[in-house]
């Protein structure tokens, strides 16, 4: 790459940054849109918009003599009044108008602001049956029940009738992140009409993390059909989704560190699975769910059911069963499985010691350069080779000459074959760690472990440490920059920069290395504080391994052994698997040429 060449490729970036930055729309028009957005999306996905505000605006219902002594007569108006029933890891806060959770708080977690972790709360939550019943519609939601409390649950009845009523019964057992949850219809099996009816559940997900941007990204409804495994909806836009497949096992309103999950006893029939991304300050994203439930008019219906309200902790979720630990994404395969099977118990191990989790990172990082050693060697070995070939090569470009390629490559492979060097040896060993380093680029931004922790200047390793706050927006960049993404990115520089010494890099490929860091450095700028740590150190120790290795390996004893390979008969070198296919691919070539002459 030239000095015009790169000159030209600054100036276009210099131009794209500056169309970005001044021809964006304003806030009040990328609000506008956003709300114009989120206003069609929920309503094709059946999900209200704002249900508290419609509460607020909506009259109140006129009720007449004859509806209080009709069905439901002495629930359908009443004053809302709240419950609390907690132990020591949840508090629950019960509204008896709905007899529902209103609000549902994980003891021992603070949110970035340093208050409790709530998951959701207030009226914008919906959790209820809607019925059938005399050809109209009834949503218990809408209905005030009569709460009865006892040391660890929770009974929310309403009455239809003196022997007829709904009951949701909630029991939360000490030390448990698990709710159970009983719907029982006693006396409704001649009052229902139809062969089922609906569970409505749906929430707005508060934010939790510094990043709301991250969180969304990280946020999405999760649900599991038996005998598969878990999927969910999409985490960029606003989806709607009927699940009706197979049985479902459990649905999950996923948020970034946290969860809600839904267990049936006996699996679903079929839900719809509603997302919608927020734009209100505070709000993540909203879910909605629509269950349905199967209803027999000959018998009472009983309904079990569990609720988890907790942590995306892997272990935690796995002791869960049925796979909810699979909410943690660990990366696409085989990365889930590196991730899964080997990083993650090692790092299990580690913790068990007690240590910073910086510190966690630094021997994790240490480990897996232990082991990946060889490779590393091997890597270096083939790039000193291929450099200390270099000389050899410019005489035979100078004799070839750039303009038949062809003749020039085969020149060239008769140079590796003759040495007994592969010239894709330093690739390879790169190529075998490639997997192991996105594997983390999956693991630390995933790893509840590192939410709150704190390590040098960085407040929480689990997002990113604003060193620079802008106050404004940058292209590329952000409202800031991170120390941690700054450091990785002048060590991939100085790597590169002494990574081309070892190979001889040279052209273009020699400046494409040091243009990638710095594309790194802007996506990276807002991940987690601790992904761009283990790069850091990654950087750090792989160039120290390199130093090490040059100061073994003498440069003079590596070409002698190639010129010793070069005067070895053809019978005696041992082939590999690269120059086989090299000396296939020759004679393919020379059988080309000898075709091409007889043409003639």
């Amino acid at each position: 790459m030239d000095k015009n060449t790169f000159t030209g490729l600054f100036l276009i970036m210099i131009v794209l940054a500056g169309s970005f930055y001044f021809f964006k729309p304003s806030e009040a028009e990328m609000k506008k849109e956003r709300e114009r957005i989120s206003l069609d999306s929920a309503s094709k996905a059946g999900v209200k918009h704002s249900p508290a505000a419609l509460a607020e605006n909506a009259p109140a219902p006129q009720l007449d003599s004859a509806a209080l002594k009709g069905p439901f007569g002495t629930s359908i108006s009443g004053t809302a009044t709240t419950s609390v029933l907690e132990n020591e890891a949840l508090k629950l806060t019960f509204t008896n108008k709905g007899g529902k959770i209103k609000a549902v708080e994980v003891k021992g977690e603070k949110t970035y602001l340093d208050k409790p972790v709530v998951l959701f709360d207030g009226d914008e939550n919906i959790f209820g049956l809607t019925l059938n019943v005399g050809g109209k519609l009834v949503k218990t939601n809408d209905l005030y029940f009569t709460a009865t409390k006892t040391a660890n649950a929770m009974v929310m009845r309403a009455n239809y009738s003196a022997d007829k009523y709904i009951e949701f019964v909630y029991d939360l057992q000490p030390k448990s992140h698990n709710v159970g949850f009983n719907i029982n219809l006693k006396g409704m099996n001649q009052v229902i009409q139809r062969d089922s009816i609906t569970l409505d559940w749906e929430t707005v997900l508060l934010q939790q993390e510094k990043s709301l941007k991250n969180e969304q990204q990280y946020s999405a409804p999760y649900y599991k059909y038996v005998e598969k495994n878990p999927d969910h909806l999409s985490i960029a836009k606003d989806e709607t989704e009927s699940l009706a497949k197979a049985k479902i096992e459990w649905i999950a309103f996923k948020q970034h560190f946290f969860s809600a999950v839904l267990i049936p006893a006996d699996p679903f029939n079929k839900v719809n699975l509603a997302v919608r991304i927020l734009t209100e300050p505070g709000h993540v994203k909203g879910y909605a769910a629509k269950v349905n439930l199967p209803f027999n008019q000959l018998d009472a219906q009983n309904y079990k059911m569990k609720f988890y309200f907790g942590t995306n902790q892997f272990k935690v979720l796995k002791a869960q069963g049925q796979e909810i630990e699979k909410l943690v994404e660990m990366g696409y395969w085989p990365l889930k499985y590196i991730n899964r099977f080997v990083v993650l118990p090692v790092f299990n191990f580690l913790e068990s010691f007690g240590w910073n989790y910086g510190l966690i990172i630094l021997v994790l990082t240490i480990a897996l350069k232990v082991v990946l050693s060889p490779l590393t060697y091997k890597s270096y070995i083939s790039m000193a080779k291929m450099r200390i070939l270099k000389p050899e090569m410019d005489e035979i470009k100078a004799k070839v000459g750039e303009d038949n390629a062809t003749l020039l490559q085969q020149e060239y492979l008769k140079l590796y074959k003759q040495v007994g060097v592969n010239p894709l040896g330093g690739c390879l060993p790169m190529l075998l760690q490639l997997p192991i380093v996105m594997a983390f680029f999956f693991f630390f931004p995933n790893l509840f472990e590192l939410r709150g922790q704190s390590f040098l200047w960085m407040h929480d390793l689990s997002t990113y440490d604003d060193f620079i706050k802008f106050g404004f927006t940058i292209p590329f960049i952000g409202d800031h920059l991170s120390l941690m993404c700054v450091l990785m990115t002048i060590s991939t520089l100085i790597y590169t920069y002494f990574n081309n010494q070892v190979s001889g890099a040279t052209g273009q490929m020699k400046y494409i290395g040091y243009i990638m860091p710095v594309v790194f450095l802007g996506v990276l700028n807002s991940y987690p504080a601790g992904l761009n740590y283990y790069y850091f150190l990654a950087n750090m120790l792989t160039f120290g391994q390199q130093f090490l290795i040059k100061s073994m390996v003498n440069d003079e004893k590596i070409h002698n052994i190639l010129k010793e390979n070069k005067k070895k008969p053809e019978e005696q070198k041992k082939k590999s698997k690269f120059q086989t296919r090299l000396d296939d691919y020759m004679r393919q070539q020379q059988q080309v040429k000898t075709q091409e002459k007889k043409n003639k």
